[in-house]
């Protein structure tokens, strides 16, 4: 059970820095990707971001 405030779909040991990690890696091949690809790779990146902003209380 997870505790009253705490993001449900992000385990409170879980290492914020590894999602956005992988979701900037997935911008590495951008340029060889169709443009209509690149708004889909962009907001997973602002979501990594923002969980891990989101979590900076937890540090």
């Amino acid at each position: 059970m997870s505790e009253p405030g705490a993001e449900p779909d992000v385990p409170q040991d879980a290492d914020p820095l590894a999602g956005v990690a992988e979701a900037v890696r997935a911008l590495d091949d951008l340029d060889q990707r169709p443009v209509a690809e690149h708004v889909e790779r962009f907001d997973a990146v602002h979501t990594e971001l923002t969980v891990a902003l989101s979590s900076i209380d937890r540090v």
